[in-house]
């Protein structure tokens, strides 16, 4: 792997614990962070506000070259904590059941996924990368030395989301988060392009029964042994 800036690929639907343990992996190895999650998010966002169908492909894909979607950190963090749409601060916004339902629906759309690859790839700076998604490992860094996969049980996805938006105040049901998130996998499972998958050599973790912590440590270990060099032992 000399020569080439180190990739931890991190794939698998909303639910399974993605964000923290991605967060987490970048916060301890000093990495950058890519929350492709969140882009798509910002860019159904910005369709819906410009009044665009969000099953029209070429007509929200005609608005990415144009969107600055970046991500700040706080002094000192671990974690992106704000998303920022040109000098829009969106981070509450994109995480609303509604916009992850827009973002399902934009990312089906090859023209979207095509002019977003760019923006992605460009994360992969030194020291290393550490890319949290749904095609990390099998479209946008095939070539990553470390592949995970998260999967989780639909019941629990659903309590865990349950539970996050109790704590914001937002009264939803189980049965209706367990539909959505229900159908969100088969959207994105069953996309022409992209289709959310493991990939072929990534290594599967069920997080059903298992915490954030364990997942974390598991995954660190992982990357000592695949990027020796870069990743140094605490």
């Amino acid at each position: 792997m000399s020569g080439v800036i180190p990739v931890i690929a991190v794939d698998g639907p909303g639910g399974t614990g993605k964000g923290t343990v991605c967060a987490g992996l970048s916060g301890q190895l000093a990495w950058h962070l890519l929350d492709s999650g969140a882009l798509y998010r910002a860019v159904g966002l910005a369709a819906a506000r410009a009044g665009i169908d969000l099953d029209d492909g070429n007509a929200v894909a005609g608005l990415v070259p144009a969107l600055e979607i970046r991500f700040t950190r706080e002094e000192g963090g671990q974690e992106p904590v704000r998303t920022w749409l040109g000098e829009t601060d969106v981070s509450a916004d994109i995480r609303t059941e509604e916009c992850g339902a827009a973002a399902s629906r934009v990312a089906a759309h090859g023209e979207v996924r095509a002019g977003l690859l760019t923006q992605q790839r460009a994360y992969r700076r030194e020291p290393g990368l550490v890319a949290d998604g749904r095609d990390m490992g099998t479209v946008v860094f095939p070539d990553a030395a470390l592949k995970i996969y998260l999967t989780a049980s639909v019941e629990v996805r659903a309590e865990r989301r349950l539970k996050q938006l109790k704590q914001k105040g937002i009264d939803v049901s189980l049965r209706r988060l367990f539909a959505d998130i229900s159908e969100r996998d088969a959207r994105d499972q069953g996309r022409s392009v992209s289709p959310m998958r493991p990939a072929d050599d990534a290594l599967i973790l069920d997080t059903s029964n298992r915490d954030a912590g364990a997942v974390l440590a598991e995954i660190l270990e992982l990357a000592r042994q695949r990027y020796p060099r870069q990743v140094l032992r605490g």
